[in-house]
């Protein structure tokens, strides 16, 4: 049972530890901001934060609503396990006026701790990563590429997995001003699924598009985005 008191901030685990950061802000930013407003979205990638973020709300309410609407809910395979977070989150601090800076750690006691976890240091990591970096590694998978068309107010969203369907694209896509609509072709006998995405302007589209280009939609499946033919 959750004995924290309601708050703005609330805290998420559980989460795949596979995703980039990024990828993972913008897919919690999706599923999250229909809540009301986020002011911001902490997710780190260091070992013992791995698997976890924080979303900051405006208000009380929204983080509530979200809290009880997405637990268990799941994400990249995963169900999302929510709570309230136990401390003030840094944002909410400057606005009401309570922040103070935190202290600097020690650089020396960092690097004991270091030494006796048996940690390289970071002149090591360095000299490490330069003597490795004439081996050759494997060969990067090839990623589809975006069309060159010329600018159009309605997008083409390929390498859509067959399991998509629009309210989960139209989550993605109508965070950012001007969405319209999306049309599905859903995937069939293996074939990736595609989609258009309306937008009001050009402009708005180009903006959509240099957003969520290359996002993964699964861990084995990234968007890529173009201007639809005219």
């Amino acid at each position: 049972m959750n004995d924290v008191p309601p708050n703005q901030t609330i805290y998420i685990n559980n989460l795949n530890e596979k995703l980039k950061k990024n990828d993972l802000k913008k897919a919690l930013y999706a599923h999250f901001s229909r809540y009301g407003q986020i002011l911001d979205i902490v997710a780190c990638r260091a070992h013992k934060l791995r698997g976890q973020a924080w979303i900051v709300y405006k208000d009380i309410a929204a983080a509530g609503a979200a809290m009880r609407d997405l637990q268990g809910f799941m994400f990249y395979d995963k169900p999302l396990r929510i709570n309230y977070a136990k401390t003030k989150s840094d944002v909410i601090s400057k606005i009401d006026g309570t922040y103070v800076e935190r202290k600097k750690e020690d650089k020396k006691r960092r690097d004991e701790e270091k030494k006796k976890q048996g940690q390289p240091s970071k002149k090591q990591k360095t000299e490490s990563k330069d003597s490795g970096s004439s081996s050759s590694g494997p060969a990067e998978p090839v990623i589809l590429q975006p069309r060159n068309e010329p600018p159009n107010h309605i997008l083409f969203v390929e390498n859509l997995p067959e399991s998509i369907n629009e309210m989960m694209l139209a989550m993605l896509f109508q965070q950012y001003p001007g969405y319209k609509e999306v049309r599905l072709v859903p995937g069939r006998e293996g074939k990736k699924a595609m989609a258009f995405v309306e937008y009001e302007t050009e402009t708005q589209a180009a903006n959509a598009m240099a957003g969520l280009q290359f996002f993964k939609v699964t861990l084995q499946d990234t968007m890529v985005i173009s201007f639809a033919k005219r």
